[in-house]
């Protein structure tokens, strides 16, 4: 890339974030953004002992647009472009101020959120934002590449409420889609991924959820992350197997609803399986009547990261 192609991607993006080894500990070298995206960079870090090192999380979040109350809002139209460089051995942890609201679209518009994170050897990225709430004729389009190395370490949750129940509104947005890409070292694909919910013209979305409320997918890869990864894939494997014999789980909500199969439906279902050389990343992929037991089923199976964040994610 020459000097003017660098200008010319420096101008497209909202948002850059560089991290470095500075003394030991992950820090900020470089950070811009622009409206209407904001980043929020505490000045205390987690410290936690991992192995016999020391590890200091930096902990950034972002919110849109700046003037919201801390609230991530997208108009019809709206595009954000954020880039993140995870220096070698940095650990950091992207989160948001609350869930992404997309609001409605009069025409065909959508709302556009790209992310690429460069994640370096022996690093961590944990993006561990709140899920996306689409409203009442809402567009969205959401694209997230991650260029990692054989020893790169990701945590990646992404997720998206019904809409806004309040309002009566549910599974009424036009379209979302929201894709992850993972890529190793020369491009190699690693990790291809897109969800898609769009309105049919003969079966409406609300239908074809089946009374559903959120989706969410979290993928873990990276040798940092095996022995959370074993874990996740025994208790996802424990409760589908409860739920087949008809036994309640931990993290179950009371149901209650006048739709006659409603109650028959567990109230969180997920499915776990394994990607990458040798296994070394899984993904699972969840669908639950509630954003509540997603939070608890997600604060459960990443508590984990607890040792090495030095904080529980979603506490």
């Amino acid at each position: 890339m020459n000097k003017e192609e660098e200008e010319e991607e420096e101008v497209m993006e909202t948002g850059k974030i560089v991290i470095e080894k500075v003394r030991g500990k992950s820090t900020v070298t470089k950070s811009f953004s622009k409206y209407p995206l904001k980043f929020i960079i505490p000045r205390k870090v987690a410290q936690s002992c991992f192995f016999l090192g020391l590890v200091h999380a930096l902990f950034i979040s972002f919110f849109y647009p700046p003037n919201s109350r801390l609230n991530r809002l997208f108009l019809q139209g709206d595009a954000i472009s954020c880039k993140l460089e995870i220096g070698d051995g940095c650990t950091a942890v992207l989160t948001t101020q609350s869930s992404t609201k997309v609001y409605k679209s009069l025409g065909s518009k959508c709302s556009e959120q790209y992310l690429e994170a460069e994640i370096g050897s022996d690093s961590m990225l944990v993006l561990i934002p709140d899920p996306v709430t689409c409203f009442s004729t809402a567009r969205y389009f959401q694209k997230q590449v991650f260029r990692v190395r054989s020893d790169s370490n990701l945590v990646l949750v992404d997720w998206i409420t019904s809409g806004r129940h309040e309002s009566g509104e549910k599974w009424d947005f036009t379209l979302y889609k929201s894709t992850n890409n993972i890529f190793l070292e020369g491009e190699q694909p690693l990790f291809l991924d897109t969800v898609l919910l769009e309105q049919g013209s003969i079966v409406p979305l609300a239908e074809r959820m089946q009374d559903y409320q959120v989706i969410a997918m979290v993928v873990l890869l990276g040798p940092m992350l095996r022995h959370i990864q074993g874990q996740v894939q025994e208790d996802v494997k424990r409760m589908m197997a409860e739920q087949l014999q008809g036994s309640p789980v931990r993290w179950d909500c009371q149901i209650t609803s006048n739709t006659r199969d409603f109650a028959k439906k567990p109230s969180l279902i997920a499915s776990c399986s394994a990607f990458g050389h040798k296994g070394g990343g899984i993904i699972v992929r969840i669908a639950s009547l509630t954003t509540e037991s997603v939070y608890q089923f997600l604060k459960h199976q990443l508590a984990g990261l607890e040792a090495l964040l030095g904080v529980l994610p979603y506490s």
